[in-house]
């Protein structure tokens, strides 16, 4: 009987134990420190994740900051036999080695936080911490209405968060001129450095509105700073982390200590649900980037109850957890006790009845267990359903506009076929055929547009199909080159092909190509200055054909280059497009199953590679069109025929017109507004806001007429620049925008612009504003120069700067007029300004010289005296400043036809 029952426990707790050892997956985790909330924060939410997988253990090793030792433990870790390491680097450069190791000798790697030097690992997990500074910064300026002065609290000037943290904030800034970093400290990550710099910034700095602390310590230390001083909420404070629990910032901001903080995942979860992906080689992705997001006020309390919900059911899951391995651990021992005392048979007996407890309790547990797994879940479905919810309605978004842009395909039908016949008829006037050919470009830009946006809702729904066949891709290029070579002749562009191929027979869908070929040359042109260089290079690599399109341009930064290919994304430096291009060139090259892929750097320009496979084995029978297919292109407008030399002419005599600046980027638009204004104005145009500010100071015309959005300034501040300069405040400027909204317009009308013109504009409006605005200005000379019986000068605007100069002016000038030695020189010191400044204000203002004008002054002052007085000539004569008595006379007979003398007598006649 002993014997019988020993083989039966014996033969249970081997089966138990090799049911307990399949599938048991080992963790190795190595940390560069564990020292600090967040980083536990970090092997917190490891843990909790690993509570879903019983199947998991974790091996924790911590590196107390130390590189060296985190490579002994990460070898200690290898040589455990380990399943999975999971490593958060101290140092990037001295912990590649050892992790290329462990990748090379078949142990995944997953790579959490800081990444190393290489791509040898298997995933890599974390947040950007460029886009955290950004969206705090971002946040900061809505906070404080784009206004105000920030002390920012940076970690370790020498560790990457704190650097890429600090960009982000800045490059936030950059758009709100008015909202100033006034210091950058450092706080070391710890509260009583960051409250000791901080302490020293407030001796200085005792106006700052807001501190940024870049974790949550440093941002607590701000708190008590500030508390100390009895400041209360008079500054502002946001952190960085966005901790749960009672000591994270998310109860900070929930208790008012701080105003908002930008979160900034562990990863620590994440981590954990990539490894076990990893280990039951599941689909994973080998990049997992973490957003952020603003915890404030407006968020925070839900966030809480969520994060304390989620810590209240870890915490029961860990109690259960607890009391599962109590009872396993109970349940061993008893399985040992029962090894000794099998010979007796009460202890056999008390061994099943404790069993049986265990069993009990075990079910128990499981089953409370389960309920708590089944409310997560639930949560998390929610949370899905709601994720489903917002794709449902980006889903509608595009079908409305996929709508819109099919109904959009008849009237552009009904435009363009017309447009040819019309472009047909012969005897028509440069001035006709050039309005048409302008309206077809630009019909013909738009349907290119609703095309983009119909092939990308195409291949979101799957219905895309290829129609491939046999060509000679060098054939293509050259004829595809063709309407681009106007416009390398015109700008100086070297545009060529570079291949030893003569011919290169490839499979691919002609339509498709051409579009990815002419996007691809349409951004070599757009981001390519006049004089560079834009090469396509063919070459036969073993079974694929390399095309290369390499250009001299602006090139791309890192980001740029990542975010490229990304639906609807436009880089910094980008003030056109759609964002469409690139996204669907990828798409078109990956359904003939090829590659296409850039590199970049930042000012040297970018190089666009697409690789395509010989043959056609590697394409399926229903995406061959079994006949030759051919296409036709519709190109957007710069690629078209060049305009008619003679179409631009300015007018012969263009000496007395008024001169207008135009700053328009558009060409056509630049081209069609050059057209309306030259019969009346000379015009001198620029098409790069950098350019019109130059232009403006440069040549000092009569009006300024300027685009908003533009490459370089935009429209608002360049009008700002030149109001608050006194050689420009004086001329009207008149701003052309698409943006309507009242908003837009009261801004557009605060950077002191004289008139608003939203698009589309009627011609004949802008034209009578421009010889209203110019009528007026005239109405103003006449006024300055003595004209005061004028009567609609009440009815001027100007600027105030404009007014105190011509008021300054008349003022110190009608005070010296006896003076006959008053001289330009002699103005201009009282003035403040050189003398060539004055002349140029004076001219620009009154249309007259600076002499001319003191002479009209005297003038006027010598005829009202004569209305007025009986004394003799040889006294007006100097009292009115003249030198001599004949010289007056010869210059009030030359003003108003008659003599002195025979002035006063009409006068009193």
């Amino acid at each position: 009987m002993r014997l019988w029952l020993s083989a039966i426990l014996l033969i249970g707790i081997l089966a138990s134990c090799q049911e307990r050892q399949k599938n048991v997956y080992t963790i190795g985790f190595s940390q560069c420190t564990g020292d600090d909330e967040w980083r536990r924060s970090m092997l917190n939410g490891m843990r909790r994740e690993l509570s879903f997988y019983p199947n998991a253990r974790l091996i924790y090793k911590d590196a107390k900051a130390n590189s060296r030792k985190q490579i002994e433990q990460i070898k200690a870790l290898m040589s455990e036999g380990v399943d999975l390491l999971i490593i958060s680097p101290n140092e990037s450069d001295p912990v590649t080695p050892i992790v290329e190791e462990a990748y090379k000798q078949g142990i995944p790697v997953v790579i959490v936080d800081r990444r190393t030097s290489s791509a040898y690992y298997t995933a890599y997990v974390g947040g950007d911490n460029y886009e955290v500074g950004k969206v705090a910064g971002l946040y900061i300026a809505r906070l404080l209405k784009g206004k105000g002065k920030v002390i920012e609290i940076a970690g370790l000037p020498t560790s990457s968060p704190a650097s890429a943290r600090h960009k982000g904030l800045t490059d936030a800034f950059a758009a709100y001129p008015n909202l100033k970093l006034v210091k950058t400290v450092n706080g070391g990550w710890e509260k009583p450095i960051a409250k000791k710099a901080l302490e020293q910034q407030l001796q200085q700095h005792s106006d700052v509105d807001l501190v940024f602390a870049q974790n949550e310590v440093m941002a607590l230390g701000a708190y008590e700073v500030f508390k100390e001083r009895g400041w209360g909420k008079k500054v502002k404070i946001v952190g960085v982390d966005g901790l749960p629990g009672p000591l994270g910032d998310i109860q900070m901001v929930y208790d008012g200590i701080i105003d908002a903080s930008a979160l900034y995942p562990t990863g620590g979860e994440e981590a954990i649900r990539v490894a076990m992906n990893i280990l039951r080689k599941e689909h994973f992705q080998k990049e997992n980037l973490l957003q952020t997001a603003i915890i404030d006020s407006t968020n925070v309390r839900m966030i809480k109850l969520q994060t304390d919900k989620i810590i209240d059911h870890q915490n029961a899951i860990e109690r259960q957890q607890k009391r599962i391995d109590d009872q396993i651990n109970i349940y061993a021992n008893q399985s040992n006790l029962l090894y000794l005392m099998t010979a007796l048979f009460v202890a056999a007996i008390l061994f099943g009845t404790v069993a049986l407890y265990s069993s009990f309790e075990n079910k128990k547990i499981n089953k409370e267990l389960k309920i708590k797994n089944e409310q997560i879940l639930l949560q998390r479905n929610q949370i899905q359903e709601i994720a489903e919810k917002a794709q449902e309605a980006t889903e509608t978004k595009f079908r409305f506009f996929t709508n819109i842009s099919h109904e959009f395909r008849t009237p552009l039908t009904l435009i363009l076929g017309p447009l040819e016949d019309l472009l047909q008829v012969k005897n028509q006037t440069n001035s006709i055929r050039k309005n048409l050919i302008l309206i077809q470009k630009n019909a013909q830009r738009l349907l290119w547009l609703v095309n983009q946006l119909m092939d990308f809702r195409k291949i979101e729904s799957g219905k895309i199909q290829l129609r491939v066949t046999e060509n000679d891709m060098v054939a293509f290029l050259r004829e595809l080159m063709l309407p681009f070579e106007y416009m390398a002749v015109k700008r100086k562009i070297d545009f060529r092909m570079l291949t030893n191929l003569r011919t290169a027979r490839v499979w691919f869908d002609t339509d498709m190509m051409d579009k990815v070929m002419f996007n691809l040359l349409s951004n070599a042109f757009k981001f390519t200055s006049d004089g560079g260089r834009i090469y396509i290079y063919v070459e036969l690599h073993s079974d694929e054909l390399v095309i290369k399109v390499e250009d001299n341009g602006t090139g791309m930064t890192v980001y740029e280059k990542e975010q490229a290919f990304e639906m609807f994304y436009q880089g910094a430096d980008s003030t056109k497009g759609t964002g469409l291009g690139l996204p669907l060139s990828r798409e078109f090259i990956e359904l003939h199953q090829g590659s296409i892929n850039v590199t970049s750097q930042k000012g040297e320009g970018a190089v666009f590679e697409i690789k395509l496979r010989l043959g056609d084995s590697h394409l399926r029978e229903e995406d061959k069109a079994g006949e030759t297919v051919n296409w036709s292109r519709t190109y957007p407008h710069f690629v078209t025929e060049a305009p008619d030399s003679d179409l631009f002419a300015a007018p012969k005599d263009t000496a007395l017109l008024p001169t207008i600046l135009l700053i328009e980027d558009n060409q056509d638009l630049r081209e069609f507004l050059q057209l309306k204004l030259k019969s009346e104005f000379t015009i001198i145009d620029a098409d790069e806001g950098n350019q019109g500010l130059a232009e403006a100071f440069n040549t000092v015309p009569d009006l300024i007429l300027c685009d908003v959005m533009l490459p370089g300034m935009d429209g608002l501040k360049i009008a700002s620049i030149l109001k608050a300069d006194l050689r420009t405040s004086h001329i009207p400027i008149v701003l052309l925008t698409a943006k309507s909204s009242i908003e837009q317009q009261i801004a557009g009308m605060q950077s002191g612009v004289d008139l608003y013109i939203t698009k589309p504009f009627s011609p004949g409006f802008l034209l009578e504003s421009i010889r209203s605005l110019l009528a007026n200005r005239e109405i103003l000379r006449g006024y300055f120069i003595g004209d005061e019986s004028n009567e609609e000068r009440s009815a001027l605007t100007m600027s105030n700067l404009d007014k105190k100069f011509l008021s300054n002016l008349k003022a110190v000038v009608l005070s010296k007029l006896s003076d006959s030695s008053l001289s330009v020189d002699s103005l201009a010191v009282e003035l403040g300004l050189s003398r060539v400044q004055l002349f140029r204000k004076v001219k620009a203002l009154l249309g007259y010289s600076i002499n001319e004008y003191i002479q009209s002054m005297r003038l006027n002052k010598a005829r009202h005296l004569l209305e007025r007085s009986d004394e003799s000539m040889s006294e007006i004569a100097y009292q009115a400043g003249f030198a001599s008595a004949t010289y007056f006379s010869t210059a009030f007979k030359s003003k108003y036809q008659l003599s002195p003398k025979d002035y006063r007598s009409k006068c009193k006649a």
